[in-house]
């Protein structure tokens, strides 16, 4: 779903633009479609990278490092940026790596590692209603401050008092903060270790990932601004969907189920501050380069460097089954989930009917394709009002699939 906003920090314009980096033969288009972003869909700062079958294929980065400094410091390389919502495919890839594993049933209830859940008719939530945005706890009836957001033992204790919202397993409705807080509290009562730890030990260091949920200072100096931007008017930049009717309504009523999920952390946070960069929010605050992002896809569904695929036949099957569909409580549109993942679909297209990933709510991409070995990890600092499909992301997926389709 994308909706464009005529407000923003920083306007959209043409942009003159050096686009470092470098594409395999055969995606030419795609570093067109990467520099048309900043010519025509008023791009900032950005860096994309493809993977196929393990190998990049397209390693690309431009602009800004801080959209708050257009005359500042560069883009490079190995600048990193908040993924927003990107970040749910990573927790989604650590609760199935513990099913795959025997650690964790995704049929078992949650109160069966978490006894304190099942409290006000939450007892047979399954792992599995989770992952597929099926737990029925979207929003809190007491939204967290950005400080109580960031202590695990008091969001734990939120989700496990909160009553759902309909019957868990019945229905489903994007849970944007609380998916964070709910698998992080899984990877802790299941293996003892903190989510921000266990994902460092088990995914970052082994792949060699620049990837992080909860910031180490150390890494603060390579991790660029990010902010509002607005994107540009006219036919350059293309067609601008128009939200229905009721989907406005949802995000302007500050009573719907949308605006409260949406705000189950108030005031939101600024996504800048050292102390929210450092917070374990693993629905919404990981940290990372486009490289990494495209290279953790590419472990996925492959060998990457010689370290054998993360996920088994039966574990790829399982985030790629269609848990969900249809009509969603919170985003007002019809989506589709895996297991933890977004699927391709009207709401969120990606490469093809087998791809699965995640994107994060202003613009940040990331996803695999198994059929065609592609993995493709996208990074912004201008983030826009899209929820599911921002135009830039869009046209640089438009790009990569006539580059494999040719």
């Amino acid at each position: 779903m994308t909706t464009e906003a005529s407000t923003g920090t920083r306007p959209a314009h043409p942009t003159p633009v050096q686009v470092h980096g470098t594409v395999a033969p055969g995606f030419e288009g795609v570093r067109s479609a990467f520099t048309r972003n900043f010519t025509e869909r008023g791009e900032h700062g950005a860096a994309l990278v493809v993977h196929r079958d393990g190998h990049p294929v397209v390693d690309l980065w431009a602009g800004a490092r801080d959209l708050d400094a257009p005359d500042g410091a560069p883009w490079q390389q190995d600048t990193a940026q908040i993924v927003r919502s990107v970040t749910k495919g990573v927790a989604a890839a650590a609760l199935l790596l513990l099913h795959q594993r025997g650690e964790l049933d995704l049929d078992a209830p949650v109160a069966d590692h978490w006894p304190q859940y099942k409290a006000e008719g939450k007892d047979a939530t399954l792992v599995r209603h989770v992952l597929g945005h099926r737990a029925g706890v979207p929003a809190l009836d007491r939204p967290l401050t950005p400080a109580e957001a960031a202590d695990p033992e008091l969001t734990a204790a939120a989700l496990a008092a909160q009553r759902p919202f309909w019957t868990p397993g019945t229905d489903h409705g994007y849970h944007a903060h609380t998916y964070g807080w709910l698998a992080a509290e899984l990877v802790r009562r299941v293996t003892g270790t903190p989510f921000g730890q266990w994902v460092d030990t088990h995914l970052a260091r082994p792949l060699g990932l620049d990837l992080w949920v909860g910031l180490p200072a150390e890494q603060a100096h390579r991790v660029g601004r990010v902010g509002s931007s607005r994107a540009p008017a006219g036919p350059a930049a293309g067609p601008v969907l128009r939200p229905r009717r009721n989907v406005t309504a949802a995000y302007q009523d500050p009573d719907s189920l949308t605006r409260r999920t949406f705000g189950a952390i108030t005031p939101s946070p600024d996504e800048n501050a050292p102390a929210y960069r450092a917070a374990v929010l693993p629905a919404s605050n990981g940290i990372m380069t486009a490289r990494a992002l495209s290279r953790f896809y590419a472990a996925l569904i492959g060998p990457v460097s010689g370290v054998p695929a993360l996920f088994t036949p039966g574990t790829l099957a399982a985030a790629r089954a269609e848990e969900s569909a249809g009509p969603d409580r919170v985003l007002v549109v019809n989506t589709r989930f895996g297991a933890g993942y977004m699927l391709h679909g009207p709401a969120s297209p990606l490469l093809g009917p087998g791809s699965f990933g995640h994107p994060g709510r202003g613009g940040p991409l990331g996803f695999a394709d198994p059929e065609s070995g592609i993995a493709f990890g996208y990074l912004t600092n201008g983030l826009r009002t899209s929820v599911t499909s921002d135009p830039r992301a869009q046209a640089l997926v438009r790009a990569v699939r006539e580059a494999v389709a040719a």
